[in-house]
């Protein structure tokens, strides 16, 4: 049996390319949803001007990264930009049990590893309205030169030819109305029957005496 098969909380994988806007829409995700949290990932790349060690990101160094890698101690990894990034194994399993619904922010590569694993897992792919405007997103961080934007727009290309492997397609052209969809995509899997059988088990058993 698959130790996921009994967990109560739903877990969702949200990709996206760089600059579609998916971190500042999964923020605003969670601040509107109860009982929903994000996964947390370890990742070797060096930490950037405003992120926080164990808010953003696990900030670990390869030899440490490759240790808890051959323990198997993720539940999924990639590595991206030369950078590892993995999803640590016991903090999602322990949160699903505990029935806190988790979002793994992860690419293509890592949301096949989940479904792989996890069947029940919803995958949502998060895309930009046009290539000029995920362009002038890139260019608007203003932490990047001009080869590393067109690194970054290849790589773009390269992530969104996966769209069709996502459960769902949000669109973030009006930012306002790509939370609606997610917040509607997430409404939706809690009414679900397998998630209201269980939410509803006492109601449930009292109407069917």
């Amino acid at each position: 049996m698959n130790k996921y098969d009994n967990v109560t909380g739903q877990l969702y994988v949200i990709s996206a390319p760089s600059g579609a806007g998916k971190t500042s829409l999964v923020k605003a995700l969670l601040e509107s949803t109860p009982k929903l949290q994000v996964s947390v990932s370890h990742t070797t790349r060096q930490i950037r001007p405003g992120e926080t060690d164990g808010i953003n990101y696990h900030f670990v160094d390869e030899s440490e990264f490759a240790s808890i890698r051959d323990a198997n101690g993720f539940f999924e990894w990639a590595q991206v930009f030369g950078n590892f990034y993995g999803t640590s194994r016991q903090a999602i399993q322990e949160r699903l049990a505990d029935g806190i619904d988790i979002i793994l922010e992860i690419d293509w590569q890592g949301a096949r590893q989940v479904k792989a694993l996890v069947d029940t897992a919803v995958s949502i792919f998060v895309l930009p309205p046009s290539t000029a405007t995920l362009r002038s997103r890139l260019m608007d961080r203003g932490q990047d030169n001009e080869e590393i934007i067109e690194g970054r727009m290849q790589a773009a290309r390269d992530e969104m030819a996966h769209y069709n492997e996502a459960d769902f397609i949000v669109l973030n052209d009006d930012f306002e109305t790509a939370l609606l969809d997610l917040q509607s995509i997430v409404r939706a899997q809690r009414l679900s029957q397998q998630s209201q059988s269980i939410q509803l088990t006492s109601v449930i058993a009292d109407l069917l005496r």
